[in-house]
């Protein structure tokens, strides 16, 4: 056991699920080392205040330590010795691994076909957010979790240029649609692999072709991230797609609205969708219809409160840059749903709705009291505002009518 953890110290380089294993495994060996027997339950933990730590599962340290700092797991210490209390290298980045199994290599096919359909001629409306909770077209029932045709027609599924569903049966990432010729996403999506992408509008079953209404795509021209995204922590974790053509706004594309800078998001319930997982880890399957998952805002104190009971620790601090939705058991954005939105209905318009949110991070997916953190798009009203002038687009596309 020992020579396990010792392995563990030295690569220093986890996934975030085999910290899990990390920590099980720290609790049956001090259970072992003191009772010289596996300990079963967690409640034998629990009544035994002098030997846990409440907020992380871990021992507390003993009386005679020499340590003058703070003892904390050893994957909570970098390795200047510093503790992290960013999150960094402990966090579950929302975005897709692939079918190799790892967000740094990549599934590529040498040729593409790409299917030649017809758009409807038919205009959306000409203002933004507008949600179909019946849809368009065709409607399906007594399924879980799954959009209508055009319900969200804002949302656009991203993909490397030469996809397909043969090569490689998810989308990257996802993003919303604010202008005809501009997608918000996250920046961890779209940083440091290639530049050559391209997105979907309209889509909704990824894998069939089924819809009254075909998709568009279209490649993007240029990438803009965030100038302060960090990405070890996924600070300012936000990105704008400029794109090679306008998509054109049809019965099943749209654009949503954005909030004014700062806006204070009120406690009400909101969307999130995307074509991601299920579940957290391998026992996770990915949606081929587009999921929608209705969440609870919460505040970001209580957000941070919760998030430090997890692996990310008693000192972890939550970045200003984020928000906070979800918490409830097995309803959560997840692993493939990275830069995708969350909706959120705008006060006074029926079925209208603004972007609070960019799916970001989480520790898990769907764990009770554990919410998902989101990029909060209200802290970058301005800098989007300034994007889209900087290549003459116009910001009325996404600004709520009065």
């Amino acid at each position: 056991m020992k020579i396990i953890l010792l392995i563990f110290f030295a690569t220093r380089c986890f996934s975030t699920e085999l910290m899990d294993e990390i920590d099980q495994i720290l609790l049956e060996f001090e259970a072992q080392r003191q009772n010289n027997k596996p300990v079963n339950t967690e409640s034998e933990f629990a009544n035994n205040n002098e030997n846990v730590v409440d907020n992380n599962n871990l021992f507390n340290v003993p009386k005679n330590t020499e340590c003058t700092d703070e003892c904390v797991p050893f994957y909570q210490c970098n390795e200047n010795g510093s503790i992290i209390t960013t999150g960094e290298n402990l966090i579950d980045i929302r975005s897709n691994d692939g079918p190799c199994g790892n967000a740094f290599l990549s599934c590529c096919k040498l040729e593409f076909v790409t299917n030649q359909r017809f758009s409807p001629n038919k205009p959306a409306s000409s203002s933004c957010g507008h949600r179909r909770p019946d849809g368009i077209g065709l409607r399906i029932t007594g399924t879980q979790n799954e959009a209508q045709f055009a319900e969200f027609p804002w949302m656009v599924s991203i993909i490397k240029s030469g996809w397909s569903p043969v090569s490689n049966p998810r989308p990257a990432c996802g993003g919303s649609l604010i202008h005809p010729r501009a997608v918000v996403t996250a920046a961890h999506c779209v940083i440091n692999r290639s530049q050559r992408w391209k997105v979907r509008a309209g889509e909704w079953d990824i894998n069939r072709t089924i819809e009254p209404i075909p998709y568009q795509e279209v490649d993007v021209h240029t990438v803009v991230i965030h100038n302060a995204y960090y990405p070890g922590a996924l600070f300012n974790d936000i990105a704008l797609l400029y794109l090679v053509s306008p998509i054109k706004l049809v019965e099943n594309t749209g654009t949503i609205c954005l909030p004014p800078q700062d806006y204070r998001h009120k406690k009400n319930r909101c969307y999130s969708t995307g074509w991601g997982k299920d579940k957290f880890g391998k026992q996770g399957k990915y949606h081929d219809i587009l999921k929608k998952i209705d969440l609870p805002v919460v505040t970001n104190t209580h957000c941070q409160s919760s998030l430090r009971k997890t692996r990310l620790g008693r000192l972890f601090q939550l970045h200003s840059s984020f928000m906070c939705a979800g918490g409830e058991k097995d309803k959560d954005a997840c692993n493939g749903d990275g830069g995708g939105p969350l909706a959120c209905p705008i006060d006074g318009k029926e079925n209208r709705y603004y972007q609070a949110g960019i799916i970001s991070w989480g520790v898990g997916c769907g764990e009770e009291n554990v919410p998902g953190v989101y990029t909060d798009v209200a802290k970058f009203r301005y800098w989007i505002d300034d994007t889209m002038r900087r290549f003459n687009l116009d910001t009325t596309s996404y600004t709520v009518d009065d």
